[in-house]
């Protein structure tokens, strides 16, 4: 097992556990990186499933760049985690790995929707999603909430271009940078939104940006932060 306090430094140094790889985000999310040197590990409830998507995507990026395991296999060989399921599957999911999370950066892409009613901002009962996180792992995880407001229809495609910033919220500094790195790595600018409770802010942007989609007729919209350098 690689060692947890492992920094991100060159990408051929770490393991990155996409679980909820096999679903959209989190499937373009985890081609990228591994296009970029990463080693990474496609996560699922069934191990079965996660090899099955890992063949598929490699077969679609032309080399062996990717293997699938169970959540939490998946999770124990990897330095860092990225948590990138439906929110109806957050605790359990996070419930199931957190035995495997001692000091690693645990990296929250989830979104509390409220189905049917996903254009609409939903603050869940621990008021996001990633503070719901903190509180179910506990302070030995160094928990960064990221990548809530990337389009998954521009992420599919790892050449495509993606017109987007990544809000990035936090309490551990060096975790956040380490992010960071990752958001360039899979294309876009990485923009320092503050603490973890400023989570709130981004998480609720994502059901803004499905409405917007929806009035607008687009598929892809994102934000971009002006001003800065």
């Amino acid at each position: 097992m690689s060692d947890s306090s492992m920094t991100v430094g060159d990408p051929l140094l770490i393991t990155v556990a996409v679980l909820g790889g096999t679903g959209k985000e989190g499937s373009g999310l985890a081609m990228r990186w591994a296009l970029n040197g990463y080693r990474v590990i496609i996560g699922s409830r069934d191990a079965e499933r996660a090899a099955s998507k890992a063949q598929e995507f490699n077969q679609a990026l032309g080399g062996d760049y990717l293997i699938g395991m169970a959540n939490a296999d998946a999770a124990a060989q990897a330095n860092l985690v990225v948590l990138s399921v439906p929110y109806d599957a957050h605790q359990a999911t996070l419930e199931s790995i957190r035995h495997t999370l001692a000091g690693k950066i645990l990296v929250d892409v989830t979104v509390p929707l409220q189905p049917p009613k996903v254009r609409t901002v939903h603050l869940p009962p621990g008021g996001a999603a990633a503070l719901e996180t903190r509180a179910l792992v506990g302070d030995g995880v160094r928990i960064v909430a990221a990548f809530q407001n990337v389009s998954a229809e521009k992420m599919k495609d790892p050449d495509t271009a993606v017109d987007c910033d990544v809000l990035i919220c936090g309490d551990d500094e060096d975790a956040k940078n380490e992010v960071a790195k990752l958001v360039e790595a899979a294309g876009m600018r990485p923009v320092d939104a503050g603490p973890l409770a400023n989570a709130v802010a981004a998480e609720a942007l994502t059901p803004v940006l499905l409405y917007i989609n929806k009035k607008y007729g687009v598929k892809g919209s994102g934000i971009r932060v002006t001003g800065l350098p």
